[in-house]
């Protein structure tokens, strides 16, 4: 039986990010993908423009229509823009919390652009993460979270993810990709105690979706019922072998995307 993948984020006209991420990992990753949306973006691999957000009751208009009709077997939230948005999501979640659900928590855009109001913080915090699977943070997210500095070191990091399940996730994911050196290693704190996942730092500029693209093949292969750490190592390595085959691609001039169909192209 093939899964279904319910994606709740923002598009990114490029291709890249977004939904347009999502829903190409969950093919990749042999699921079959769906996708709610919550912001429209003008953006290439550049930068981010402008963001035009989804009326909250629409988004939750979308995911009520979805659960009305289809079997979601894992939901991964991405960009939710705005304080209604995540409350509206939250609201129409909260009757399907037995369902995986990862939540990667959309900030900052790779070029620097706010992705989430200020406002939209606490009710993420609030609503969101008790309502999460697995919180996916990269360093910066992690800090803006707890409002500490960003994670100079592994102790740091492992401390910080600890601290964010203590907000309400059933695990965390802290991603050290912003950290320097020639590894870029995760650590997952579960009850199952703390893991730490190694991969090699891939010599690339070519990053743009590679969050959106590790939380949806999370999504993926916790939809097809695997053990938590089973599918980060699996999503780790799909993702990594993503970033490795980017070059392959010739998409815009910034940071291009990564290649998701790496398994499939020639």
């Amino acid at each position: 039986m093939i899964c279904n993948v319910l994606s709740i984020a923002g598009s990114d006209p490029s291709g890249g990010a977004g939904v347009q991420a999502d829903l190409k990992t969950c093919s990749a990753r042999a699921t079959y993908g769906m996708a709610v949306l919550t912001a429209l973006t003008a953006q290439n691999t550049q930068g981010v423009s402008s963001v035009h957000a989804v009326p909250a009751d629409f988004v939750a208009e979308q995911i009520g229509m979805i659960f009305a009709d289809i079997r979601v077997d894992a939901v991964k939230i991405g960009m939710i823009a705005n304080a209604p948005i995540a409350e509206a999501v939250a609201n129409a979640l909260l009757p399907h919390c037995g369902i995986p659900i990862v939540l990667d928590p959309v900030m900052i855009a790779k070029g620097g652009a706010a992705l989430l109001d200020v406002e939209a913080i606490d009710f993420l915090k609030t609503r969101l993460l008790p309502l999460a699977t697995l919180l996916t943070p990269n360093l910066p997210e992690a800090a803006a979270l707890l409002g500490e500095p960003v994670a100079g070191t592994r102790d740091a990091m492992e401390r910080q993810a600890e601290k964010l399940r203590g907000l309400g996730p059933s695990a965390v994911l802290v991603k050290g990709g912003h950290l320097g050196g020639m590894q870029s290693p995760d650590v997952l704190v579960s009850e199952s105690g703390i893991t730490w996942f190694e991969a090699p730092r891939v010599p690339t500029k070519n990053t743009h979706g590679t969050g959106c693209t590790l939380s949806s093949a999370l999504a993926a292969e916790l939809a097809k019922g695997g053990s938590l750490e089973a599918a980060v190592a699996t999503a780790k390595d799909y993702l990594a072998a993503a970033v490795a085959k980017a070059g392959t691609l010739s998409v815009g001039s910034g940071h291009g995307p990564v290649q998701h169909f790496h398994q499939l192209w020639p």
